[in-house]
């Protein structure tokens, strides 16, 4: 082994030691009700992807953790009132919330889709497979179009304070009726019984809830990455900036922790082991 790669141990093993050495406990919350990312089992306690995967990137940076639960809508200000440390709950990393808080890099990927009952009109929409808002193009201005005319009238259920309803609120798809809910749970159930035409969330929120429901939900039109949908899923944290202090450099040295952890549970395949175990394919970015 080189001297390089010792130095480059030495700095990672210092980080870890240091993020372990801290007396405090690193508490994680979840919100425990956006299967398969994250859940709760008959029992209460949490599972899925984001679970498992704290838990491994906490073994990797030798840290003692807690998984706390809260509710979505208040998630970023219980991280801001330091409620808890880190979010790992499915929260993708857009530019809107990077003005309030700051992110680990990626470690999934999520694509959104829209999400109706068998035998609804809005099944066979003509649209590609994927569009994404950033790229933009000829491609994503028609299937923009071909939505904007099949949405008109039609009551599009969505979970609260997300990255969906804040498109569906963009005008993008022109003005449609959105219904909000405080849980993806809720729009579920709401989709089935009829009383949303159409849903938009994560699409393996809406796969998983069939596969396990056994509810005929059908994924419909394009899936839908980049612009007001973020660029993947990450650790939202506190920024250092904005506190400065002893607070400030603790929350400086979490966002280096996990960044480090996430380097390492990619190169391991531990990301990619679990999303395919949760997912059914490798999302791990």
């Amino acid at each position: 082994m080189n001297k390089l790669k010792i130095f480059g141990m030495g700095i990672l093993i210092s980080l870890f030691l240091s993020i372990a050495s801290n007396a405090e406990t690193i508490k994680i919350g979840t919100e425990g009700a956006y299967p398969p990312w994250n859940s709760k089992d008959a029992s209460g306690n949490l599972i899925g992807f984001e679970v498992e995967l704290a838990n491994e990137l906490c073994a990797i940076m030798k840290a003692e953790c807690t998984i706390v639960e809260q509710d979505w809508d208040g998630m970023i200000p219980a991280l801001l009132m330091r409620k808890f440390d880190a979010i790992m709950a499915g929260m993708s990393i857009t530019a809107e919330r990077q003005k309030t808080i700051t992110f680990s890099q990626g470690y999934a990927d999520e694509v959104a889709s829209l999400a109706v009952m068998k035998g609804s009109s809005l099944e066979g929409m003509d649209t590609p497979e994927g569009i994404n808002l950033t790229l933009g193009g000829g491609d994503v201005k028609k299937a923009l179009k071909t939505l904007t005319g099949a949405l008109a009238g039609k009551t599009v259920c969505v979970q609260t304070a997300t990255i969906h309803q804040n498109f569906l609120d963009s005008g993008d798809v022109g003005k449609v009726n959105v219904r909000t809910y405080k849980t993806q749970d809720e729009v579920n159930l709401d989709l089935a019984s009829g009383r949303c035409d159409v849903a938009l969330a994560a699409a393996v929120a809406f796969t998983d809830y069939a596969e396990k429901s056994g509810k005929p939900v059908v994924l419909v039109g394009p899936t839908f990455s980049g612009g007001a949908f973020g660029n993947g899923v990450g650790v939202g944290l506190r920024q250092a900036s904005q506190l400065g202090g002893t607070l400030g450099a603790r929350d400086a040295e979490l966002l280096k922790a996990f960044n480090k952890a996430i380097d390492q549970a990619r190169k391991d395949g531990v990301i990619s082991r679990l999303a395919i175990k949760h997912f059914g394919f490798d999302a791990s970015m």
